[in-house]
C-alpha cells in the first residue's frame, strides 16, 4: 500500500506532537497542585477549560479566513505558526509559578490549536489518497492512540525519576520536532485549489 508524502508527513508530525503532550498529561494535575503557588484541582479544571475556550473561540474565524483563499500556502503558514506556538507550551511551563501563569500558557495553547487544527484537516483532506480514505484516517487514529498510550505510560516514570522540568523538556522537544517535520510538505502544496475539489453529497431527505 502506497501512502502519499503529505499524508505520511502529517501523520508523523501529529504522532510526535501528540507524544510530546501525552508524556506529561498524566502528571499535569500533580505539577499544578505541587509546584504552582495556590495550585489546586480547581486550577487544573480552569486551565483545561481556558485552552478549549480559546480554541473554539478562534478556530472558526481562522478557518473562515483560510477558506477565502483557495490556495494551500496560507494553510501551510497557519499550520506552522499554530504548531510552533503549541510546541512552545511545554517550555513555558518552566517559568510558571502561579495560577495566572498557567492560565496565560493555556490561552496560548488554545490559540495555537485554533491556528493549527483547521489547516491540518484541510490539507489532509485534499491530499488523502482516493479509495484509501478509511485506511489513511485509521492510520492517523492509530498514530494518535499509540503515541498517547506509550507516552502516557512513560510520563509517570520519567516524572518520578527525573522531575517535571526534564519531563517538559522531553515533551517540548518532541512537539518542536513534530512541528518542524511539517516543513517537508511545502513543495507538495498547491498555489490554487479549485472550488468544489471536494464535493460532499447532499443530505438525504426522508
Amino acid at each position: 500500500m502506497k501512502i502519499n508524502h503529505v499524508v505520511r508527513v502529517l501523520i508523523t508530525s501529529d504522532f510526535l506532537i501528540n507524544s510530546g503532550f501525552s508524556v506529561f498529561a498524566p502528571v499535569f494535575a500533580v505539577f499544578i497542585t505541587q509546584q504552582i503557588t495556590n495550585g489546586s484541582l480547581e486550577v487544573v479544571g480552569f486551565a483545561t477549560a481556558i485552552a478549549q475556550v480559546f480554541k473554539v473561540t478562534f478556530q472558526i474565524p481562522v478557518a473562515r479566513y483560510l477558506d477565502r483563499n483557495h490556495g494551500e500556502y496560507d494553510d501551510f503558514y497557519s499550520l506552522i505558526m499554530g504548531s510552533v506556538l503549541t510546541a512552545s507550551v511545554p517550555f513555558l511551563y518552566f517559568f510558571a509559578s502561579a495560577a495566572h501563569h498557567i492560565y496565560i500558557i493555556q490561552a496560548i495553547y488554545g490559540i495555537g490549536l485554533a491556528l493549527a487544527v483547521p489547516p491540518w484537516f484541510a490539507i489532509f483532506t485534499r491530499h488523502i489518497d482516493k479509495m484509501q480514505e478509511n485506511i489513511e484516517w485509521s492510520f492517523e487514529s492509530i498514530a494518535i492512540g499509540i503515541s498517547a498510550a506509550v507516552s502516557a505510560s512513560l510520563g509517570g516514570v520519567l516524572a518520578q525519576r527525573y522531575g517535571f522540568e526534564n519531563l517538559f523538556l522531553i515533551g517540548g522537544c518532541l512537539a518542536i520536532l513534530g512541528a518542524s517535520f511539517q516543513i517537508k510538505i511545502f513543495r507538495d502544496l498547491k498555489a490554487k485549489v479549485a472550488r468544489g475539489q471536494v464535493k460532499p453529497l447532499p443530505d438525504r431527505t426522508t
